[in-house]
């Protein structure tokens, strides 16, 4: 491993590392499980052709307040929205629903093919669920609900008037440092696309944004929140103490929780 790919390697340097990823995916089992029978949940809702691009639909007890859309991570190249669905618990029981897609993985698609695809996404999101749409998404889905606000991101304009809030969280804002990782293998990105897909280099549509990221996370994932906080005048960041890159979204769960006012308001 050389320098860049030790300073992105974010399980290397969390303990128990490998025992995060089980652990969502049954407690987003059971997630789904239970909001199924109470008939809360509309699962593997199309939103495009190709396989994976899914989306799962929780609701709250009422009528929603909005949607709360979250992006996951893994680099682009891992996971899909089926590990994530207990992450809902917050936005529902504040009253809103909470859509998760799954998108296209690397090295099948380019990263900026899965901008365009959670794009359609949020489209088609916004037409199953009224009123006002929140963006949040983690790492590697907090690059991409970053983008969805990106001038050159092609959603219609009554989508982005709708969106009220975006909270990347320890997103990657500058993908041109990722161009020389061994992950790059798989990305496939060159020094255009890497350039065309940061979006600290891309001018933001007008609207609220909290960059949130783990105070013990990795020092590149704190420069990369601190970046795009620095590029958008609209974007604030919050420094979440004592979290790291996994736990860091725990607060989702949490309708209390500091994370769940920074995205859905007091």
């Amino acid at each position: 491993m050389n320098d860049l790919d030790i300073a992105y390697a974010n399980a290397d340097f969390i303990p128990d590392a490998d025992l995060y990823p089980p652990r969502w995916e049954e407690a987003a089992r059971e997630w789904r499980e239970i909001e199924s029978a109470v008939g809360r949940a509309r699962l593997n809702i199309p939103y495009g052709e190709k396989a994976r691009n899914r989306f799962d639909l929780f609701l709250p007890a009422g009528r929603p307040d909005g949607v709360m859309i979250f992006v996951h991570g893994g680099y682009w190249r891992r996971f899909d929205n089926k590990y994530w669905s207990h992450f809902a618990a917050g936005a529902t029981a504040r009253g809103w629903a909470v859509a998760m897609p799954a998108y296209s993985l690397a090295p099948d698609v380019r990263i900026s093919d899965i901008t365009a695809e959670i794009s359609q996404a949020v489209s088609l999101i916004a037409a199953q669920v009224a009123g006002p749409i929140v963006l949040t998404g983690h790492s590697a889905g907090g690059h991409l609900v970053a983008r969805m606000l990106c001038k050159d991101v092609s959603l219609a304009p009554e989508v982005a008037a709708r969106i009220t809030r975006v909270v990347p969280i320890s997103p990657v804002s500058d993908l041109r440092p990722l161009t020389g990782t061994a992950m790059n293998a798989e990305l496939q990105l060159d020094e255009a696309e890497a350039a065309a897909e940061s979006p600290i280099l891309q001018a933001p549509q007008a609207c609220p944004v909290t960059v949130w990221v783990g105070a013990e996370e990795r020092p590149v994932f704190l420069d990369q929140a601190r970046w795009l906080a620095e590029a958008w005048p609209e974007a604030v960041l919050h420094v979440d103490p004592g979290r790291h890159h996994f736990d860091v979204i725990d607060g989702l769960t949490d309708p209390k929780s500091a994370l769940m006012t920074a995205i859905l308001g007091a």
